[in-house]
C-alpha cells in the first residue's frame, strides 16, 4: 500500500507523520517550532528513507494558498519570529521532488474530518480551533474554502458581552473573536489558564456567548452540514452544551431545520479525529497531491 507524508505546522510544534490512503498514521512526531530552517531541517530528515509518494502540508497562517501567485506557499505575515515571508513548499522541494498539498492547519483539518472524521460521508463542514489563537477552516462541496486568501475566521467581530471589561489581547483588532476568547484571553481575564477555571466560573458564560456568536454568522453565510469544534480550550467539555444552547438562542429558529432545532448535540460537536485531525488532513492532502498528478 502506498505511503503520504503528512506535516501540521503549529506556532509550537511540527507534526510529521507517514500514513496510507485509508487515512492510518503509521508513524509520526513532534518538532519543536524554531526557526524554518531548523525546524524544517529535522522535518526533512524526519522522511528521508520513508518512500512516501506526495507530502501534505497544513499550517499556521496567514500563508499564500494561490497557485498561481509568485509567492505560492509561502508564509506571509505573521507574529511568529523569522517566519514572515519564508518559502515553505520551496524549502520542501529542495528536499523532495514529489506532488506537495499546501493549506492552512485549520483547512487542512476539515478535510481529513470529511473524509475519516465527525464529517464523514458529507460535502461540506466547519472546522473551528481554539486555543492559543482562534481559525476556522471549511469545506464545500468537498473544496476547500478559498478566494482572495483563506478564511480568516478568528478576527471576525462579535458584540461584547454586557459585563465584560476586558479589552482584548489581538495585535490587530483588539476585541475581535480571537481577542476576546482564544486561551490567552481567557487568561488574562481571569488570572488562570482555561484548564484551571471550574466548570462554574464565569469564564465560560462569557466564551460560550462570543463562541456562539462566531456560529451563527457561519452557519448562516456557508450553512455547514456539521460544525467541529476543535483546540486545547474545548477541552472543557462542559463548555459545548452551553455553546449549544447560545446558538438557539441566537438564531432563534430562524434556521429551520431538525440539525439545529432538534439534534445540535450531533451538529456542534467535537472533532471525530480528536488531536490528530490536522495531521489526518495534512494526510489527505497529500493523497489529493499524488491523485491531480496522475
Amino acid at each position: 500500500m502506498a505511503l503520504y507524508g503528512a506535516i501540521e505546522g503549529g506556532g509550537t510544534k511540527f507534526i510529521c507523520g507517514v500514513g496510507n490512503e485509508e487515512g492510518a498514521i503509521l508513524d509520526f512526531i513532534s518538532i519543536p517550532t524554531t526557526t524554518p530552517e531548523e525546524t524544517l531541517g529535522q522535518a526533512m530528515a524526519y522522511f528521508a528513507g520513508k518512500g512516501i509518494e506526495a507530502i501534505g502540508i497544513g499550517t499556521f497562517g496567514p500563508i499564500d494558498v494561490n497557485p498561481s501567485s509568485p509567492a505560492y506557499g509561502s508564509v506571509t505575515k505573521t507574529p511568529k519570529p523569522h517566519w514572515s515571508g519564508y518559502d515553505l513548499i520551496g524549502h520542501v522541494k529542495k528536499h523532495l521532488d514529489l506532488p506537495i498539498g499546501f493549506d492552512t492547519d485549520v483547512n487542512a483539518a476539515a478535510l481529513g474530518e470529511t473524509v475519516w472524521g465527525a464529517a464523514k460521508g458529507l460535502s461540506s463542514c466547519l472546522y473551528l480551533t481554539i486555543g492559543t489563537g482562534i481559525g476556522g477552516g471549511a469545506v464545500v462541496e468537498g473544496k476547500m474554502v478559498h478566494g482572495l486568501t483563506h478564511p480568516e475566521m478568528g478576527h471576525i467581530s462579535v458584540r461584547r458581552h454586557p459585563e465584560d471589561t476586558y479589552e482584548g489581547f489581538c495585535p490587530f483588532h483588539s476585541d475581535c473573536l480571537e481577542g476576546l476568547a482564544a486561551g490567552p484571553a481567557v487568561e488574562k481575564r481571569w488570572g488562570k489558564k482555561a484548564y484551571e477555571l471550574d466548570a462554574s466560573h464565569d469564564a465560560w458564560r462569557f466564551q460560550s456567548y462570543y463562541v456562539a456568536q462566531a456560529l451563527v454568522n457561519y452557519i448562516l453565510i456557508l450553512s455547514p452540514e456539521k460544525i467541529i469544534l476543535g483546540g486545547g480550550v474545548m477541552n472543557q467539555a462542559h463548555l459545548f452544551p452551553l455553546i449549544r444552547a447560545e446558538v438557539q438562542r441566537l438564531l432563534n429558529g430562524y434556521v429551520y431545520h431538525p440539525a439545529v432545532l432538534e439534534h445540535i448535540d450531533d451538529y456542534i460537536v467535537k472533532p471525530g479525529l480528536g488531536d490528530k485531525a490536522g495531521l489526518s488532513g495534512a494526510l489527505a492532502l497529500a493523497i489529493r497531491a499524488a491523485e491531480q498528478r496522475k
